[in-house]
């Protein structure tokens, strides 16, 4: 296939609503699904340019109905599909991916998705979103633009150092956030343009949307 730049990544977790699964895909070059995602995508009247997995949740309609996608089957217990799938955008040389549906069902499944990103977040620019949210882990720099008043959250997934905050009723200067602070939980926008920045470590910034325009 011939890399692009954005990707469509849709999982198998909580179902998303299909009008904003046809938002995320109009701007994105290229739908995958990996594994049971393929059922979502199907619900939703969407096409998957590529299905990746062990493909063990796939339904029998979904699979009839995709046939001529490319379907990447790979049988390694040692790592999740999302796992697979992220290494495959890497391997074609992706650098934005948009994942939604890699919430809800199982919360160990919820938590080592997120945890899963760290290993990611420097060579892919990130977003895992839901209804009425997103996230984005940050490792260096990121900026955004949303109404006055959004809430946001920054939750440290490794130790993280000389943190920024800019844009929000409640800011930082270079500030050390340890692994578990709350310190940064339910902050807000105060103008429309709003930014973290950090020189280590990996921060995931919730940003509550409908819709936001990133």
């Amino acid at each position: 296939m011939k890399a692009s730049r954005h990707a469509l990544l849709i999982g198998n977790g909580e179902s998303i609503p299909p009008r904003l699964l046809h938002d995320y895909a109009k701007q994105a070059d290229v739908l995958i699904a990996a594994d049971g995602g393929a059922n979502q995508a199907l619900n939703a009247g969407l096409q998957p340019d590529v299905i990746i997995g062990d493909l063990d949740s796939v339904s029998d309609q979904a699979r009839k109905k995709f046939a001529s996608a490319q379907w990447l089957g790979i049988d390694n217990p040692n790592n999740t599909d999302l796992q697979k799938a992220l290494d495959y955008l890497l391997q074609y040389g992706f650098k934005k991916c948009t994942l939604v549906g890699f919430n809800g069902g199982r919360m160990d499944f919820t938590l080592g998705n997120m945890l899963a990103l760290c290993r990611y977040v420097k060579k892919l620019d990130l977003c895992l979103a839901g209804a009425g949210w997103e996230i984005y882990p940050v490792c260096k720099s990121k900026s955004w633009v949303a109404p006055r008043g959004t809430r946001v959250s920054f939750l440290p997934l490794t130790p993280c150092y000389q943190v920024t905050l800019a844009g929000l009723k409640y800011t930082l200067q270079r500030t050390y956030l340890p692994l578990g602070t709350t310190q940064t939980l339910s902050n807000q926008t105060s103008r429309k343009h709003f930014s973290v920045s950090l020189t280590k470590g990996v921060l995931l910034a919730y940003i509550e949307t409908n819709q936001t325009k990133i």
